[in-house]
């Protein structure tokens, strides 16, 4: 059965993540879905799969259309969504995965489950997706490859006709990545409609028969592959911006504020940085790279195994996050609902919790030096509606993240170092700009260190003064000034390398002895010649759970 979705839109508050989307896949079709974060794909699939109802738009399934569908009518139509995240259950059986909420009985047994019937059965859809695991299996005790297997068992299981893939090669190794390329392959020959969405370029010449770009919640490009290059995929994805970037940010140069020699941790390292104070320095990854794992470890909410942290050249042993705040490191998390927001508490509790006891006298709260300070920080984060007493769940997602930047922002104190991990990861266009020109004038007017974490090319660009390539769990490469660009950004991760010199930027190469070919200077890579793997690719297509 094919999929067809028609003039599909979606807003959250004022915001559209999908507007007027169109997609067609045929039954036999693999078709790649591409776009940067937050160009809708999440969006989209979200809405196929029921847990968004779409405002407008028809969603077409095996010529059965809908206005909208709830989770269970998205199955009950034969769509299978895998995730990046995979819903396996790790303590159960393959069998039982497979076979979670649809158990097989035992009419002369009063319901008990038939785990010989599920067990063979199983045993077919596993051979049909090439697993090398048994019905019987733990699927904890399993890789992640055989579990992305189980999983699309279990679709197969329920009928299932159009198949959604999203970064299904994320937290795989290179020998899965094939494996899973091949099941697909297999797939689409047994006439499934499959929806492919990754940011591999290689991956999409191998298996696409067509490709869709979403840029901003809009269709940027639809075509068949035959005939696309890699530069063609290149340029839709960057889109109208592509060659077109902001002016190259000039260097900042001075002492680093903040220092890492051989840092490392669970799943990244080691890892050499440095971030001179009022620098904004941009660590560019795919999922999985390892970037968040850097800053958390940074911040002091994951141990780190090894190497030196100093700022402003004093070391700092930061076990907990309370370490790295009395060192003058302070984060805000990816994820603000779950990890920076107190969705019941105020706004202006939410903005000033670290500042309410360096503020109190005697132990009592000083209110009107809080509401002074909220107030001045409300205007300098541009945070609408002014309603200091508003539970912060009341507010949209790009006001929240002023609350939670806000904390750092305001004149109460100042972080030596502020951590950022996709800073405006579904925030409005105007919520963006507006940002970064927080985070702008935090560095430039009071010399804060700035390291964030992006999976957008065209927020590091328009953000960074420099920026670190991270993939695998190390830093593999640095672009800066011309050479920073959503085009060099998008050729270093899905080419695999530093693009190549030209007489148009500041661009990067790696040589064989471990340094970067600059303009004809030799500029040495971060994290020093130990920190180098054997390949200066290593990782780029594959890398560590972030």
């Amino acid at each position: 059965m094919s999929l067809r979705i028609s003039g599909l839109t979606k807003s959250f508050g004022g915001a559209k993540a999908l507007d007027g989307v169109d997609l067609t896949v045929p039954a036999g079709q693999v078709h790649a879905l591409l776009g940067h974060n937050g160009a809708g794909k999440s969006t989209l699939i979200k809405c196929l799969g029921g847990a968004y109802a779409p405002d407008e738009g028809t969603i077409e399934v095996g010529g059965a259309a809908y206005a909208r569908l709830s989770p269970r009518e998205s199955i009950a139509a034969g769509v299978a969504i895998i995730f990046q995240t995979l819903s396996v259950v790790e303590p159960l059986t393959v069998a039982e995965n497979i076979f979670l909420g649809q158990e097989w009985t035992r009419r002369s047994r009063l319901g008990a489950v038939d785990r010989r019937a599920q067990e063979s059965a199983a045993a077919t859809l596993l051979e049909r997706v090439a697993a090398s695991c048994s019905p019987r299996d733990r699927v904890g005790d399993l890789s992640m490859g055989q579990r992305q297997l189980v999983e699309i068992a279990k679709a197969l299981s329920r009928s299932a006709s159009v198949l959604v893939l999203d970064e299904p090669t994320a937290a795989l190794s290179a020998a899965e990545s094939e494996a899973l390329a091949e099941r697909v392959e297999d797939l689409r020959t047994q006439g499934l409609a499959i929806v492919y969405v990754t940011h591999l370029l290689s991956e999409v010449e191998r298996l696409a028969d067509a490709v869709t770009v979403l840029r901003d919640g809009r269709v940027g490009h639809a075509s068949p592959m035959a005939g696309l290059t890699r530069r063609d995929l290149v340029d839709a994805i960057a889109g109208s911006t592509s060659g077109t970037s902001p002016e190259p940010r000039a260097p900042v140069t001075g002492p680093p504020v903040l220092e890492t020699e051989s840092l490392t941790g669970p799943g990244f390292g080691p890892v050499g940085l440095d971030v001179a104070g009022g620098e904004i320095v941009g660590l560019y990854g795919l999922i999985g790279s390892g970037r968040t794992r850097l800053l958390e470890t940074l911040f002091g909410r994951r141990p780190r195994t090894g190497g030196a942290v100093r700022v402003a050249g004093r070391e700092v042993r930061a076990a907990r996050p309370a370490d790295a705040l009395a060192a003058g490191i302070a984060l805000v998390p990816g994820d603000r609902r779950a990890q920076g927001l107190f969705a019941g508490l105020s706004a202006h509790d939410n903005a000033l919790l670290p500042a309410v006891r360096p503020l109190a006298r005697l132990g009592v709260r000083s209110r009107r030096a809080e509401e002074r300070i909220f107030a001045g920080l409300a205007a300098s984060v541009g945070l609408r509606p002014f309603a200091p007493r508003l539970p912060a769940s009341a507010f949209s997602g790009g006001n929240q993240q002023k609350l939670v930047l806000g904390r750092w922002v305001n004149s109460s104190r100042t972080p030596d170092v502020l951590l950022l991990d996709e800073p405006t990861q579904g925030v409005d266009v105007g919520s963006r700009v507006e940002i970064y020109g927080v985070v702008n004038r935090l560095a430039a007017e009071r010399g804060t260190a700035v390291l964030f974490a992006s999976s957008d090319p065209e927020e590091i660009v328009a953000l960074a003064h420099r920026c670190l390539v991270v993939a695998g769990g190390r830093v593999v490469g640095e672009l800066s000034g011309a050479g920073l660009t959503e085009e060099a950004l998008l050729s270093v991760i899905h080419d695999g390398g530093m693009p190549p010199s030209s007489a148009e930027g500041r661009t990067l190469a790696v040589s064989a002895e471990g340094y970067h070919e600059c303009d004809g200077r030799a500029v040495r890579r971060p994290g020093g010649l130990a920190d180098l793997p054997a390949d200066p690719s290593h990782g780029l297509s594959e890398g560590a759970a972030s």
